[in-house]
């Protein structure tokens, strides 16, 4: 099966909004720099109970479950990136940028590694 199937890009899809959300909600929340909204934590709730449901509803081919981790961890570190980027009075966003930049080449050879095998 390859990635290029509209069911695994989904789900990447899901876990990478449902990273963005989470610390979006956590800053929202715990963050006195950035203005409270409620988006974030709706964003999260639908994007994780999506996410549940299609983790109840379809089985996962072999090595999507570290891709969507990877997604996951990435949409993290992005939103960390950009509100550091937005209040500098948080810090730099030096880290995030870099571990960002690591994962998105670790998902690059993945897939590539994926398709080359034909899965």
């Amino acid at each position: 099966m390859s990635l290029a199937t509209a069911r695994d890009k989904g789900t990447l899809l899901l876990a990478f909004l449902t990273g963005l959300s989470i610390n979006g909600t956590f800053s929202v929340l715990f963050s006195s720099y950035v203005p409270f909204s409620i988006f974030p934590v709706i964003a999260l709730g639908l994007s994780a109970w999506c996410l549940h449901q299609r983790y109840l509803n379809r089985s996962m081919p072999d090595g999507l479950p570290s891709l969507a981790a990877a997604f996951f961890l990435l949409g993290i570190l992005l939103y960390s990136a950009i509100v550091r980027a937005e209040y500098p009075d948080i810090g730099s966003n030096f880290v995030p940028t870099i571990l960002m930049v690591i994962v998105v080449f670790w998902i690059g050879w993945r897939v590539k590694r994926r398709t080359a095998s034909g899965r």
